[in-house]
């Protein structure tokens, strides 16, 4: 009886050992029909305690499945969140290098337009101031005529003929010596110097003009250059390629591009405007400077008529 029964545990505990192998492997929904076979009184209360492992495993899993599928739609909802793509929401969000380039281009175009405001009102004041000293001198028919006509009028034109009224009084003692060359080559050479003084004044500004259409798609560029940089370490560091990463840094730095070109395009236009203006203001400018030369040689030729005709011309 002994050794029935210590043969028939044995054979039990090896069918048992089998069945709980068996059981950790396969689902938990086929581990019943492993039991089955256990119908020994000395090792059933062994069976549930083997069996307990392999039915608990798949419960212990699923939780631990729930919160990881919940963190990766909670990261998928925070990078495809709405980014503000305005213009003022990029600038906010911008590295404070393209902030700074940002900041030089919007400074550069309000230069550029107030350059444009000032120098237009300018150009039109002196144009009109010229013009009419251009017309008084062509009106007169001695120098005193046109001293008379421009005697409360500012401008180049009046300075042109104040010139030269006085390199005449300061030549007059010598004019009944020597011919009247000398006096003629010296107005020229003091109305050529209130030419250009003239001709500079009226060109101050737009050099800054032209150096902002030049300089400001290469700053723009320099912006972008560095906002794109920065986007590239941000999809380093996130490890993704994901759009909603990288359109925003991308946006902001091809918005300093957009800037410099909007700031360059009106300065290089300006300054050719002007440029335009200027040449046309030099040659009435020219204009008054060559009456003042006629109404120079004409008094000169007027010095050895008898004093009848000279009155006259007066």
């Amino acid at each position: 009886m002994s050794r029935n029964g210590l043969l028939a545990a044995l054979v039990a505990s090896m069918i048992l050992s089998a069945a709980s192998a068996t059981a950790q492997e396969q689902p938990a929904g086929t581990a019943p029909a492993v039991e089955a076979p256990a119908a020994a009184a000395p090792v059933a209360p062994v069976s549930p305690a083997a069996a307990a492992p392999a039915t608990m495993a798949p419960a212990q899993q699923q939780p631990a499945g729930a919160p990881n599928a919940t963190a990766g739609s909670s990261a998928a909802m925070e990078l495809t969140l709405p980014h503000d793509l305005s213009p003022w929401g990029m600038f906010m969000a911008a590295d404070i290098v393209v902030k700074g380039v940002m900041i030089g281009l919007a400074f550069a175009s309000l230069v550029t337009w107030t350059i444009w405001l000032a120098k237009s009102l300018e150009i039109l004041a002196g144009k009109l101031r010229i013009s009419r000293a251009v017309r008084a001198i062509g009106d007169a028919a001695t120098l005193k005529q046109a001293s008379r006509a421009l005697d409360r009028s500012g401008g180049p034109g009046a300075l042109l003929v104040r010139a030269a009224e006085e390199e005449t009084a300061l030549s007059a003692g010598a004019l009944d010596h020597v011919s009247g060359d000398g006096l003629k080559e010296r107005v020229t050479s003091r109305l050529s110097r209130i030419e250009a003084a003239a001709s500079r004044r009226m060109s101050r500004g737009t050099g800054v003009l032209a150096t902002i259409g030049s300089t400001a798609p290469f700053v723009g560029l320099f912006g972008t250059v560095w906002g794109i940089m920065n986007a590239f370490i941000g999809i380093s560091q996130a490890q993704t390629t994901n759009l909603a990463l990288v359109a925003p840094g991308i946006a902001e730095a091809l918005l300093a591009t957009a800037m410099g070109l909007v700031t360059a395009i009106p300065a290089v236009v300006i300054y050719n405007v002007f440029a335009r203006s200027i040449a046309g203001y030099r040659q009435i400018l020219a204009d008054a400077s060559a009456g003042v030369e006629r109404l120079v040689s004409r008094d000169l030729d007027f010095r050895t008529v008898a004093p009848a005709p000279a009155m006259a011309a007066e």
